[in-house]
């Protein structure tokens, strides 16, 4: 019954929040109750006037140049945080870790301040540039003769996200006032900017990503048991390993090429739905996609209608993820098996 329960909030819950999603905002014009007498009027009762016309083609604008590209790109950007957590921990078997080992949302950071400081290229192509680099230079790094160990490879991430934080820092001291602004709300993580647009650039290497991670889950499983572990049952874990670890850098690199950063989600989320079904990976992977897109929804519609105007989703997710994140370690539940 319980389980029954967990699955029916990992993978029904979705539906209903995505929809309630389209009708909240600041706006008080594409509300709920409006929005559905409107509907009802414009097709099955009286002609509507020419006031309340215009109130119905306003309201199917909000709703579905808006507000819709918005939801669908939170919900890919939440899935795609929330995959890439569970794909890093689960590889580098630790609970700790997240993009940020890699250097991947340092990197992308930098690259995007600099096209936004320089305007040479698209800002959404130098920041996805910037997180590959990083995770590159981090594995040439950590490479020695025999290869690179996972402990190389954790070092190195750190050393290159500090070196990269640097030069973000740098960026954003030689940027005139109005690109500063800029850059500031782009590191905070912001949805605002979402449209059709956007959406159609990352869609497709989000969903490309999702569904090589979705049908290596069971693989997972096996590495997060060790190299040892992983060739004892006669798998090679080196191929599969950096397969999983290009794809958790896809995700990565591609949301924060497009929102900026958004803190700690891809670091507590995991532990969510961990806590809810296990560790089994061949469950929580594709748990952490609905689960990891609904949560997202719903942090981001309190950050754009808790005020008048909206707070940087970016900064929920810091408040959340480090009280949450603390409460973990102090009761002890960070077990991993």
């Amino acid at each position: 019954m319980k389980q029954g329960i967990i699955y029916l909030i990992c993978y029904a819950l979705p539906v209903p929040v995505i929809l309630l999603s389209l009708f909240i905002g600041s706006t008080g014009q594409a509300d709920v109750g409006t929005a559905l007498e409107l509907a009802y009027k414009n097709a099955v009762a009286s002609p509507l006037s020419s006031v309340e016309q215009e109130s119905w083609v306003m309201i199917k604008n909000i709703i579905c140049n808006v507000r819709l590209p918005r939801v669908l790109m939170t919900f890919l950007v939440g899935a795609a945080l929330s995959v890439s957590g569970s794909v890093l921990q689960g590889i580098f078997r630790n609970p700790l870790v997240d993009s940020y080992v890699l250097g991947i949302s340092s990197g992308a950071a930098f690259g995007a301040a600099l096209a936004m400081t320089f305007t040479l290229i698209p800002v959404s192509v130098a920041a996805f540039a910037g997180g590959i680099l990083a995770v590159v230079l981090a594995y040439l790094i950590a490479r020695s003769g025999s290869g690179a160990s996972i402990i190389t490879i954790v070092l190195s991430g750190m050393v290159i996200s500090g070196m990269f934080a640097a030069g973000l820092a740098i960026v954003q001291y030689i940027s005139n006032p109005y690109k500063l602004q800029a850059i500031v709300q782009w590191t905070m993580g912001n949805l605002h900017a979402a449209s059709w647009e956007e959406l159609k650039r990352i869609y497709i290497p989000v969903i490309l990503g999702l569904v090589i991670v979705f049908i290596y889950r069971w693989r997972l499983n096996i590495l997060s048991l060790g190299d040892d572990a992983a060739k004892a049952t006669g798998v090679n874990p080196g191929p599969d390993k950096w397969i999983l670890i290009g794809c958790a850098t896809l995700l990565t690199a591609i949301t924060v090429a497009s929102v900026g950063i958004i803190s700690f989600y891809g670091l507590f989320l995991p532990h969510i739905v961990r806590m809810m079904l296990g560790a089994d990976n061949r469950k929580a992977i594709p748990a952490s996609i609905f689960l990891g897109g609904t949560f997202l929804l719903v942090i981001d519609n309190f950050s754009r209608s808790l005020f008048a105007f909206e707070i940087p989703v970016g900064i929920f997710t810091m408040l959340l993820g480090g009280p949450f994140f603390i409460y973990l370690m102090r009761k002890n539940k960070l077990n991993w098996h």
